[in-house]
């Protein structure tokens, strides 16, 4: 049984630590109007066996490398214990409120999933990093930028999808689909 935490730090603390003596699963934070990952901070350092996710992170809002450091930290602080949910949100929010580029939206998504893996053992194994895609490029990765390695797996990473299309991308990826609430009839007519 998952339950969701406000971001709004003050909450994070109680919240979370009061789903884990309930039993619960897995606790989620949400992008809306905080950030989602520093309430995981705080929620895993009050709790010892409850997951933590994101659901979501806007992954478009953000570089493939920057996403897999914070997701590479929560993942260690937590002792292996972080979900990185991603959503692409929409178009407006992407161009208009963060001001990022905005195309073919499954296929970055797609690309972005497999730049994470990449970044990630590039670190964990010490390979060269050498990806080179149509939205995202990471060829530069110094000894002085490299975390130390992961005692646990690599962080799961969900992607949340409206459509078919974007279900597609988990498929043959270290990754799971997270239907979003919103029927897609819904979310048409916003």
């Amino acid at each position: 049984m998952d339950g969701a935490v406000s971001s709004q730090l003050s909450d994070v603390v109680g919240a979370a630590a009061g789903l884990e003596r309930r039993g619960y699963d897995c606790c989620w934070t949400a992008e809306i109007n905080h950030d989602p990952f520093l309430p995981l901070v705080l929620a895993a350092e009050h709790t010892t066996s409850i997951e933590l996710g994101t659901s979501i992170a806007v992954a478009f809002a953000r570089s493939p490398m920057t996403v897999a450091n914070i997701a590479w930290d929560v993942q260690a602080y937590s002792g292996g214990r972080f979900i990185l949910g991603l959503g692409s949100q929409i178009r407006r929010h992407i161009e208009n409120r963060f001001s990022m580029p905005w195309s073919k939206p499954v296929q970055r998504m797609r690309e972005y999933v497999v730049a994470l893996q990449e970044i990630w053992s590039c670190w964990q194994h010490g390979t060269k990093l050498a990806f080179e895609g149509d939205f995202y490029t990471h060829k530069l990765m110094t000894p002085m930028f490299t975390p130390d390695p992961l005692a646990h797996p690599f962080p799961k990473v969900f992607v949340a999808a409206v459509g078919e299309a974007m279900t597609g991308v988990r498929r043959g990826r270290r990754s799971a689909f997270s239907p979003t609430p919103l029927r897609p009839s819904a979310t048409s007519r916003k």
